[in-house]
């Protein structure tokens, strides 16, 4: 797809494994030692979200042993960040409108 990845890059106080900075997406491969660390796992993914990026997090055996299905995984969110939503119509005329009364 022609994504370009950097690696081990400081965003705020946290360093990412990899990171798309034109699609702000993040992946994460995680070890064992991710399990006993799942709450700051989920509290610097949920600051990341908030600065904008979306975090997808693989096992090591997945990328190890899975990776078609890891990349597939990446393209998918490629494609959604890269399409987006249909805009909310307008209301109709005398819908959601407010005169003050």
């Amino acid at each position: 797809m022609g994504l370009k990845f950097k690696r081990q890059k400081p965003i705020g106080h946290y360093i990412v494994d990899f990171v798309c900075i034109e699609y702000q997406l993040i992946i994460e491969v995680d070890g064992g030692q991710h399990i006993s660390q799942m709450e700051y796992d989920d509290e610097r993914t949920a600051w990341l979200e908030s600065k904008g990026f979306r975090v997808l997090r693989f096992w090591n055996h997945e990328v190890l042993q899975e990776m078609d299905g890891v990349l597939e995984r990446i393209r998918q969110a490629v494609v959604e960040i890269a399409t987006p939503s249909p805009p909310t119509p307008l209301p109709q005329a005398g819908e959601g409108s407010f005169r003050g009364e």
